[in-house]
């Protein structure tokens, strides 16, 4: 699933031919989440691949090591479940420099906390079955990256994704970070680039322009089982509507998001 030959990107691009795309053109970017919120998981969900950013330094207040969890039937406040990780070389650890404090420990929470918000769910036994091989990984690994990506990925396997994942510290790109962006996308053959919300305040889509790669926002509905989608894990709606029903949801939104990007390709070559 993760190339092992390492890309890196040329000093300039001018006149550069676009490298293979063995993985698809659409591209997320995204640093490893614990058990991360439905948006984000969307997001992945409508790209052909994913590249895992892990090589920027860790923050505290994301959702690197943690997420918040809230009951199906709205019994229990929503509740943070917390990795406690240690940071080797402070704040400027990595993503994936950062170390699990007390992995046993970990472990227990995580198990405890998820059954405790959705033992109650039609869909948790099946789950709790899938949780397995990640619980496992704490007595694996003390690396953080490690289990947070696993999570995700395990969301990702329970409704079906087809796609491929990377990782950003197997390439090598340039500093700024939306030139840095715009050319992880660059070297794995991506011609669009899914950015969300947040992204979208702060990209510089002249990185993306010289590359030839259209960024496509990308935002999650907000009614139905969307409505805390920017707020709480995907496992909340998971343990809501199962896995069939998530992915039917996922499909709808990825072959709207696709769709509308090349309705806008369209419109730029009709007007160039």
């Amino acid at each position: 699933m993760t190339p092992t030959r390492l890309f890196s990107a040329p000093d300039s691009t001018a006149g550069s031919c676009r490298p293979e795309s063995p993985y698809g053109e659409v591209c997320a970017i995204h640093q490893p989440n614990l058990f991360p919120r439905l948006a984000t998981l969307a997001k992945l969900f409508t790209a052909d691949y994913w590249i895992v950013l892990d090589d920027v330094q860790f923050a505290r207040r994301d959702y690197q090591h943690r997420a918040r969890l809230t009951s199906f039937d709205g019994s229990r406040e929503p509740q943070w479940l917390s990795i406690a990780t240690h940071l080797p070389h402070g704040r400027s650890t990595s993503i994936r420099g950062a170390r699990l404090a007390d992995p046993i420990r970990c472990r227990r929470r995580v198990a405890q906390l998820l059954a405790d918000h959705y033992g109650h769910s039609a869909h948790w036994q099946a789950f709790k079955r899938r949780l397995e091989p990640l619980l496992a990984e704490f007595e694996r690994t003390d690396r953080l990256a490690d289990v947070t990506e696993l999570s995700t990925r395990l969301l990702l396997e329970e409704v079906g994704w087809p796609g491929q994942i990377l990782h950003s510290s197997d390439l090598l790109a340039r500093g700024e970070r939306s030139q840095r962006l715009a050319d992880l996308a660059w070297l794995t053959g991506a011609t669009t680039y899914l950015c969300g919300t947040g992204g979208m305040r702060y990209l510089d889509p002249t990185a993306f322009r010289v590359h030839s790669i259209e960024v496509l926002p990308f935002q999650a509905p907000t009614s139905g089982v969307w409505a805390s989608a920017r707020e709480v894990s995907a496992v909340h709606a998971l343990m809501l509507v199962g896995p069939y029903a998530l992915r039917r949801e996922l499909e709808v939104l990825r072959g709207r998001v696709q769709n509308n990007g090349s309705d806008r390709f369209r419109d730029v070559r009709s007007t160039s």
